[in-house]
C-alpha cells in the first residue's frame, strides 16, 4: 500500500496515511533513521495509539537503540492543532517498548512525524551509552585531533619556525609560541633580555637530536608510544630542567610501571634527583617490602659507595621499619 511508506529527511521522519477510516489497525514500511531500521504503528480504538520501534534484527538486539524523540500527529488538509507528544527517551527494542495514546481518534487523512532529538547505543554489557550523533565530547575530539594535525605538520615542516634548538648532533627548528605556553623556563628565555631572545637560539647539549626530537613532539601533542619509552629517562630530565610538571609526572608514573631487580636501583637514584616521592617510595618498597635487596647484594654494595649520603639515611630508615618489631 502507498500510505505504508515513511519518508525520512535527516532526523525527521514522517508518515503519511491516506485512509485509516475501514481498518483498525496499520504498520508502516521500514525506515532507516541513524544506524537502525524503525517502523510505525497505528492502532484505533478508544484513542489513536502510536507505536515506535526498531525493526527486528541482530543490529537492534546486540545494540538496542535509547531513542529521545518527539511525535506530532496532524489531520491533513484542516487548521486541526497537531497533537504534540512530550519529550520521551526510551530504551526501545520491541513494539510494547513505547506506545503514546492520542487523546482524538483520526478518520481519513493524516500525518505522523517523529523528530529524532537524539540516538544512543545501549550497552548490554553494563557501560555507558554513547550518542550516535556528533555531541559535545565528539565536537572536542574532532577539534583536537585537528589541531594536533596541525602542530605536527608546524614541527615537521618548520612553518613559521622562528627558534632554533642545537642539541649535542645536531639542530631543530620550533617555535618560540609553543615552548613558551609549555614551559615557565622557556617563557622567561624569550621574555627577557637574554643571549635566546637575541640570537633566536637554545643550546640543549645535554640531549641529543632524537631524544629533543622526543620532546618537542610531547610539546607539541604528537610523541608516540615507543618513543616515549626509549626517552623517557632523558625526558625526565629536560622536563626537571625546564619546569614542564605534566611531562615530569608522565615520566615518573611510567618508571613505576616496570621496576625490576636490573634498574631499581638506578630509578631509586634518579628519584633521589630529581625528587621524586612516588618512585622513590616504590623502589624502596620493591627492595625492601617485598625483600629484593637480597637478590641484588653486589649491586647494593657498590650502590652505597657512591649514592648520596642522605638517601643512604633514607634506606637504612626504610629498613628499620621493615624490621620494627610487631
Amino acid at each position: 500500500m502507498v500510505d505504508t511508506k515513511v519518508e525520512t529527511i535527516s532526523r525527521l521522519a514522517q508518515w503519511r496515511i491516506d485512509n485509516f477510516g475501514p481498518c483498525t489497525y496499520k504498520r508502516s514500511d521500514p525506515f532507516k533513521i541513524g544506524m537502525w531500521n524503525w517502523q510505525l504503528s497505528v492502532e484505533k480504538n478508544r484513542y489513536l495509539y502510536v507505536r515506535l520501534f526498531p525493526e527486528p534484527s541482530r543490529l537492534s538486539k546486540e545494540q538496542p537503540p535509547i531513542a529521545k524523540f518527539i511525535i506530532r500527529v496532524t489531520a491533513a488538509g484542516t487548521n486541526r492543532r497537531p497533537y504534540i507528544s512530550p519529550i520521551h527517551e526510551r530504551l526501545l527494542r520491541t513494539s510494547e517498548d513505547f506506545v503514546w495514546p492520542v487523546d482524538s481518534t483520526f478518520h481519513g487523512r493524516f500525518v505522523i512525524d517523529v523528530e529524532f532529538l537524539d540516538l544512543q547505543i545501549y550497552s548490554v554489557n553494563g557501560e555507558e551509552a554513547s550518542s550516535i550523533w556528533p555531541n559535545d565530547g565528539m565536537l572536542r575530539s574532532s577539534a583536537n585531533e585537528s589541531i594536533l594535525r596541525c602542530l605536527s605538520r608546524m614541527l615537521h615542516d618548520s612553518i613559521d619556525a622562528d627558534v632554533t634548538i642545537n642539541t649535542c648532533d645536531g639542530a631543530l627548528k620550533a617555535h618560540k609560541a609553543i615552548l613558551s605556553a609549555s614551559s615557565p623556563v622557556f617563557h622567561s628565555m624569550f621574555q627577557h633580555n637574554l643571549q635566546e631572545k637575541e640570537s633566536s637560539t637554545i643550546n640543549i647539549k645535554d640531549m641529543s637530536l632524537e631524544s629533543c626530537t622526543a620532546l618537542l613532539s610531547y610539546l607539541y601533542g604528537t610523541i608516540v608510544q615507543e618513543d616515549f619509552w626509549k626517552h623517557r629517562l632523558t625526558l625526565l630530565g629536560a622536563a626537571n630542567k625546564y619546569a614542564i610538571s605534566n611531562l615530569k609526572d608522565l615520566c615518573e608514573e611510567s618508571l613505576l610501571e616496570d621496576i625490576n631487580t636490573g634498574n631499581v636501583l638506578e630509578r631509586l637514584q634518579e628519584a633521589w634527583l630529581y625528587q621524586l616521592d612516588k618512585l622513590k617510595k616504590g623502589c624502596l618498597t620493591y627492595l625492601f617490602d617485598f625483600g629484593k635487596i637480597y637478590d641484588i647484594r653486589d649491586e647494593v654494595n657498590d650502590f652505597f659507595r657512591s649514592a648520596e649520603r642522605e638517601l643512604i639515611q633514607e634506606m637504612f630508615q626504610e629498613v628499620l621499619t621493615v624490621w620494627k618489631p610487631a
